[in-house]
């Protein structure tokens, strides 16, 4: 009788790099979900994530921002110092703002290093390609590990002027394939496709030997990631084709809410119980 294999992340104490590698190599899916406060991280390491991202998505549902474009360093080592504070298996991945590594490889170790130093952050995420690779360099030179994002880059959406799937034409599917290769060349341990077709996502996750880790990019890749408060149907007006809701908290804490406003409001709360 053939004796059931466990899975790579069960028989890990912390969720490394290494680790993640060696869960491409046996075909285990690796978990990612975004997180941007102490409360919420803890929960998602106790639920046994392998990664969590403090994602610069935090500018859209922490801050309430169009775009992600506003929020600063100074912020994302607020988000990621919350996060670090509450784990204990996971890999924390932080991005790296907009404005904080594009165009000047020194400026991108700078900000870097504050993330690893001020937050105790594991690994940074930049978006891009082969026109960030010097800053991909020049961080690795610090020994700070590097995941990539390709794709749809939220950063450069008033380059592009719209968040609809990318890479769907021959040409920039190509490039987005060798800009991949270039990513994992540099030495990123690490990629993110956001929203491109399912069949080039998996040619990439086929093509790379690093882990590749989709949002809306099908299911042939080495993981998925989600953003928190999506996923949870805290954010009800955001419902991309991509997105499954695994709760509906908006409605469930809107109820609480009126009920507690209720009761105050009738003098039910508190009771004689409920009171020194």
């Amino acid at each position: 009788m053939d004796k059931k294999i466990a899975p790579v992340s069960s028989e890990v104490k912390k969720i490394t790099t290494h680790v993640l590698q060696e869960m491409k190599v046996k075909h285990e899916k690796i978990s990612m979900l975004t997180a941007y406060d102490y409360s919420m991280a803890k929960i998602l390491d106790h639920a046994g994530i392998d990664i969590i991202l403090v994602g610069d998505s935090a500018s859209n549902v922490m801050a309430g921002h169009e775009t992600t474009l506003p929020i600063t360093l100074d912020q994302m080592i607020y988000h990621a110092s919350s996060v670090i504070r509450a784990i204990e298996n996971c890999l924390v991945v932080v991005d790296l703002p907009f404005g904080t590594y594009q165009g000047n490889s020194k400026t991108a170790l700078d900000s870097s290093i504050r993330i690893m130093k001020e937050a105790g952050a594991h690994a940074v995420k930049m978006e891009g390609g082969r026109e960030i690779k010097e800053s991909i360099d020049r961080i690795l030179t610090a020994g700070i590990p590097v995941m990539g994002h390709l794709g749809l880059t939220p950063q450069s959406i008033y380059k592009f002027g719209t968040y609809t799937v990318r890479a769907r034409q021959e040409e920039e599917a190509k490039r987005l394939l060798e800009d991949a290769k270039i990513l994992e060349e540099a030495g990123c341990f690490a990629i993110v496709l956001e929203k491109i077709p399912a069949d080039l996502a998996a040619l990439v996750a086929q093509e790379l030997t690093i882990p590749v880790i989709g949002i809306g990019a099908g299911n042939g890749v080495d993981g998925q990631v989600l953003v928190l408060h999506d996923m949870l149907g805290i954010n009800k007006d955001f419902s991309p084709r991509f997105l499954r809701r695994y709760a509906s908290l908006y409605e469930e804490m809107l109820g609480a809410v009126q009920n507690y406003i209720e009761d105050v409001k009738r003098v039910d709360f508190p009771n004689e119980r409920e009171q020194y």
